[in-house]
């Protein structure tokens, strides 16, 4: 409870500045599993309504698809674009929701298959 209510307050206030974009660097990293599908649905439904664009860096595949409309794999250092993958999920509208759609599983294995895994 605690930190849903923290992280979504640092939203709030970096809202409140009027941002063009919003950069998420890891910005659930420090919360337990339940925590972060709370707070990546609050955060999701304060971006779509505030009508932002955000770039959110992670490493959470699930995350990536369940939240974005875009994904960008990244090769290791130095980095360099991999592949871009447009998400189309049918019946888009939270986060949580969103893992439930039937294409989730085909967005997760396409990423998947792009990752280093050897190097």
């Amino acid at each position: 409870m605690c930190s849903n209510y923290i992280q979504t307050v640092a939203l709030i206030r970096t809202l409140a500045v009027e941002p063009d974009i919003l950069l998420l660097d890891e910005a659930f990293s420090a919360l337990d599993y339940q925590q972060r599908l709370k707070v990546s649905d609050d955060v999701y439904k304060i971006i779509k309504k505030e009508k932002k664009t955000a770039i959110m860096i992670t490493h959470d595949i699930s995350e990536a698809i369940s939240m974005a409309n875009r994904v960008i794999v990244l090769s290791n250092r130095p980095a360099h674009i991999k592949k871009i993958i447009d998400i189309n999920l049918t019946n888009s509208s939270t986060p949580i929701e969103n893992r439930k759609c039937k294409e989730f599983a085909k967005y997760y294995d396409e990423i998947w298959k792009e990752l280093d895994h050897n190097e």
